[in-house]
């Protein structure tokens, strides 16, 4: 019997790779996926393809690099259709944008952020859950998405964010539910602060010396690792 295959986005960097890492010690051939390309509406930059090709170093034999963006639908389903098999899917791309209030958010900083996190989202199901329902009965099958611990409570200028995190966890209660008789299951992980680029891009948004400011609310009293999401 072949190896499980797991489907990990955002794959280039942070929870992403560490999330890759973890699959592939527990056995899984990955499927390495990142769009490997900046944005111009972002002010930091976005993970690269010799990121991507480090992930893949890391994870040994087995893994596959693949450079993709969640936002294209077509580009995903094409992944998807040339893999041999697919048991488990982690969403772990994401985008962040900060620094005005909501009122004052330029509409493309408001397009970048709510489509890289919850239209990717979007593609990402739609283009795995019906290659994950294909399989016979009894089945099984995960699909984890990355939301955010911030989401339900607000994060003061980062509106866009908050939005789309929080719309990430009404999607996967939404596709727990088409799933509840299916044998696949579908959950999110709401990180608090993550030593990522991504909090990195966070921190300079309140322009904070370091981005280990942010985990004062943490009763653990400091940065998550993404290995500790991963796992």
């Amino acid at each position: 019997m072949s190896a499980p295959v797991a489907l990990v986005t955002g794959a280039a960097r942070g929870i992403g790779a560490a999330t890759c890492r973890v699959l592939a010690a527990s056995g899984h051939r990955v499927v390495a996926l990142a769009r490997c390309s900046d944005d111009p509406a972002l002010e930091y930059p976005l993970g690269t393809a010799d990121d991507l090709a480090a992930t893949v170093e890391s994870c040994g034999r087995g893994a596959e690099a693949v450079v993709c963006d969640v936002r294209d639908a077509g580009g995903l389903a094409d992944v998807v259709a040339g893999l041999d098999r697919l048991d488990v899917v982690v969403a772990a791309a994401g985008v962040v944008w900060g620094g005005a209030p909501l009122w004052s958010t330029p509409d493309e900083a408001w397009d970048v952020v709510l489509d890289g996190n919850l239209r990717g989202l979007f593609n990402t199901v739609r283009a795995t859950v019906p290659r994950l329902l294909e399989r016979p009965e009894p089945r099984s099958g995960r699909v984890v998405a990355v939301a955010s611990a911030g989401a339900p409570r607000g994060l003061l200028h980062l509106g866009a964010y908050v939005a789309a995190k929080h719309a990430v966890a009404g999607v996967v209660r939404a596709l727990a539910a088409d799933l509840a008789d299916a044998g696949v299951t579908a959950n999110a992980v709401a990180p608090g602060a993550t030593g990522t680029d991504i909090l990195d891009a966070s921190a300079a948004v309140y322009g904070l010396a370091a981005p280990e400011e942010l985990s004062a609310p943490h009763p653990v009293a400091r940065l998550l690792r993404p290995e500790e999401v991963a796992e």
